[in-house]
């Protein structure tokens, strides 16, 4: 039994099955790749840990701190990937933008900017997960501005809440003005940036100013994907211990107003994709049509495009153009495009 995006755990019980070629622990799969993905999208490892001590988290006890894997063995694994037919790399770990800052001749301050660069030559999408927004992150966007880099115009950053106070009894940064700005900084850089973030509502202590605090920072943020979690105890996790904990019934209702809020912002963006033209990535095609995703999508956790009609070619791990024709508050459908005299 595993926890949410604890990959590793489920490909240590695959490997306790299906033994790995010799130096797993540098390359984590054999050359061919024993994946529980799709062919055409996978995982990319590239640290274990975290140095930050949130009061709701655990992962530093758990896990210890930051140790990230060398560039040379991330890039040999991507490498392999891709040679076996992968076009999206999904960048993971628990603190994406610190990978390299616990090297101690570590050759520039933020390894992940070459990492980055690197990992968008080999030809298949790159998608960041798990970003915080440390200063150097403005230095990635440049390159997700830049079509030819290879690195999507997608952020994952798990902002957590907006109110001070409530992220300081998180301890977590309390600087969600400023983090407003960042946001604007990041989006002249790179209009098409999709912002994708978590939530967690009900914290210890959390008042309905707090909250509202959060709600009104969500309609100024303006983001793309966002999920939302109801507080619950963590064993071992010093949240536990902290007073004035919200009733359970409190923490449902605000979920449900968070949800509705983030849903609003959600359809007004997706409708202004009616009428562009988006490359898409396709997950699985069968009788009814092709679910696809747009860059601004990552797989599992986000909506995706839908093609009904002109789908019977396509495979799973094509990529096509199409016309977005149709938007709900999560999804969307669109026309495919094919090149004049294209069958």
């Amino acid at each position: 039994v595993t926890g949410p995006h604890q990959y590793e755990q489920v490909l240590d019980a695959v490997h306790a099955a299906v033994p790995p070629r010799p130096d797993p622990f540098v390359d984590l799969l054999p050359a061919s790749g024993v994946r529980l993905t799709p062919r055409h999208f996978a995982y990319l490892k590239i640290s274990e840990g975290c140095n930050h001590k949130c009061r709701f988290c655990i992962i530093p006890d758990l896990r210890g701190a930051l140790a990230s894997r060398p560039a040379r063995a991330v890039l040999r694994e991507a490498e392999k990937l891709v040679d076996a037919g992968v076009r999206e790399l999904v960048v993971i770990s628990q603190d994406t933008s610190a990978y390299g800052t616990d090297w101690k001749d570590r050759p520039e301050k933020a390894p992940i900017l070459s990492l980055a660069r690197d990992l968008g030559t080999l030809g298949a999408w790159v998608r960041l997960h798990y970003i915080y927004p440390y200063p150097h992150v403005r230095e990635l966007v440049p390159l997700m501005a830049d079509p030819a880099s290879g690195l999507l115009p997608y952020l994952d950053i798990p902002f957590q809440h907006a109110h001070p106070e409530t992220l300081k009894r998180m301890a977590r940064p309390a600087a969600a003005a400023r983090t407003l700005d960042e946001i604007a900084a990041w989006r002249a850089i790179c209009p098409d940036l999709t912002i994708r973030s978590t939530f967690i509502v009900g914290y210890p202590g959390e008042t309905e100013e707090e909250f509202q605090t959060l709600l009104d920072w969500l309609e100024e943020a303006q983001l793309d994907r966002v999920g939302c979690f109801r507080y619950e105890n963590v064993a071992g996790a010093r949240a536990n211990a902290l007073p004035d904990h919200v009733p359970e019934d409190v923490k449902e209702e605000r979920s449900h107003r968070f949800m509705e809020t983030q849903q609003r912002i959600s359809a007004r963006k997706l409708g202004r994709k009616v009428g562009t033209r988006q490359t898409v990535i396709v997950d699985a095609v069968d009788a009814e049509g092709a679910t696809c995703r747009t860059m601004a999508d990552a797989p599992e956790i986000d909506g995706n495009l839908f093609i009904d009609a002109d789908f019977d070619d396509l495979s799973a791990g094509d990529m096509v153009e199409v016309e977005v024709d149709e938007a709900s508050e999560y999804d969307l459908w669109g026309r495919r495009l094919r090149a004049p005299g294209a069958c």
